[in-house]
């Protein structure tokens, strides 16, 4: 079967058992769709794979097929720089929220996605600004969350939540989770969060382990922008300190008065999925609904 895209690209997780194996496997499902194949250098510069070319740039390729599981994906997504591309994924991980194709029905799955045989899902991106004063720290965007959380000691702090420049409340809390709801089922999700059908255009706000009992997760309409701003006073504690963690890959340090500003900007990622509607099958599956009944 022919594929629709004509340049492929391959990206894997560094460290997977097998990997050199499952990449080449992807490699020959992709030739023999007649699409030309690009590798990360990184990841998938092989000495069995020399004669292959890679890219200079995820965004060069019509797709990118992505090896591991939901860590690899969202790596892959921050290193979409100039533009997002489709994502294609074969889930090597744990977990495997977003990936798509299972290792055992690789060779029957992708040929049939690459010919079209399929969909394309499309998933909001979170755009996450933090500053101080008028100084930028960061801005970018995530796929899952933005977590505003203590570093090396467990105190409670206090965070002051705004939605479009209206006071919402100031949670006394050990952090706040700002999640899309691609990310409603991670970090938010072991904090008590709803789950929240990926396609979606929400934004879901989760206090972690709030001191007050009335302060619960708030789902929010994508246009609505959230601000969170550090209240919480210096102390004698020295290692005392907030962070932002963005995806759980990066990190950067608050500070008394920072904001950190989110809103959904209509930035989107594609990924290609069977035309079925997998996501109730992943919930029963990866969580484990329904098992002992």
């Amino acid at each position: 079967m022919k594929s629709l895209f004509q340049t492929i690209g391959i990206t894997a997780h560094s460290e997977l058992a097998g990997r050199d194996q499952t990449i080449l496997d992807v490699v020959r499902l992709v030739e023999k769709s007649g699409a030309t194949v690009y590798l990360d250098p990184k990841r998938c510069s092989l000495p069995s794979l020399k004669k292959y070319t890679c890219y200079k740039s995820v965004s060069d390729v019509d797709l990118l097929i992505v090896i591991g599981g939901d860590g690899t994906i969202l790596r892959a997504i921050r290193e979409m720089k100039e533009k997002p591309v489709p994502i294609l994924s074969v889930n090597r991980g744990r977990v495997g929220f977003l990936a798509e194709v299972p290792l055992e029905t690789m060779q029957k799955d992708l040929p049939l996605l690459l010919s079209g045989k399929g969909q394309m899902e499309e998933r909001n991106l979170l755009h996450v600004t933090a500053m101080r004063g008028k100084k930028t720290l960061i801005s970018t965007h995530v796929l899952n969350e933005a977590v505003i959380s203590q570093g090396a000691i467990s105190r409670l702090m206090d965070l002051k939540a705004s939605v479009m420049g209206e006071q919402l409340t100031v949670f006394h809390a050990d952090g706040v989770i700002i999640a899309t709801p691609t990310g409603s089922t991670a970090y938010s999700l072991a904090a008590g969060g709803p789950i929240v059908h990926p396609t979606m255009k929400a934004m879901i706000l989760t206090p972690i382990n709030p001191h007050s009992f009335s302060q619960k997760p708030l789902v929010l309409p994508a246009h609505q922008d959230v601000s969170i701003e550090v209240w919480s006073k210096p102390n004698k504690y020295k290692d005392f300190e907030v962070s932002l963690t963005l995806d759980g890959q990066m990190y950067i340090s608050l500070k008394r008065g920072d904001t950190v500003h989110a809103k959904v900007d209509g930035t989107t990622v594609s990924f290609v999925r069977r035309k079925t509607d997998t996501f109730f099958d992943t919930l029963r599956n990866k969580l484990k609904w329904g098992e002992g009944l």
